[in-house]
């Protein structure tokens, strides 16, 4: 089992930007396909983004297409979310996971069993 840490989310205004950084402490992220989901509050919880382990495939939610990028950094073992251009539905707790074989080039959450703590965005005027 990995100890994901995710953070990096704040208030922002609307169309503000974040970056959420997910790591794994002890462990070789690399080695892992990681997504990034989002729980509002009342709503269940949504795949937004995932990168599988190589790279190679990459997936987004429609609404995020565009304004959100998921990148690797193998050299610090780190997965990013950079999210630009923020809506007020944008507004969740985000979290990471990871899975061995995750992410064909879309974001399914059954493939995931390791999750982190969950980072707080909120973007409000």
């Amino acid at each position: 089992q990995l100890r994901l840490v995710d953070s990096g989310g704040h208030q922002v205004q609307p169309g503000g930007s974040l970056r959420l950084s997910c790591k794994a402490p002890g462990f070789t992220l690399n080695h892992w396909g990681v997504g990034w989901f989002r729980q509002a509050p009342g709503k269940e919880r949504e795949g937004v983004s995932c990168i599988s382990h190589s790279g190679e495939y990459i997936g987004y939610e429609d609404s995020v297409k565009g304004r959100f990028t998921i990148s690797r950094d193998r050299a610090t073992n780190t997965v990013y979310l950079q999210m630009n251009n923020l809506k007020a539905e944008d507004t969740a707790l985000y979290y990471c996971a990871a899975g061995a074989y995750a992410c064909p080039g879309y974001v399914l959450d059954s493939e995931y069993d390791n999750w982190g703590q969950g980072t707080q965005v909120t973007v409000s005027a």
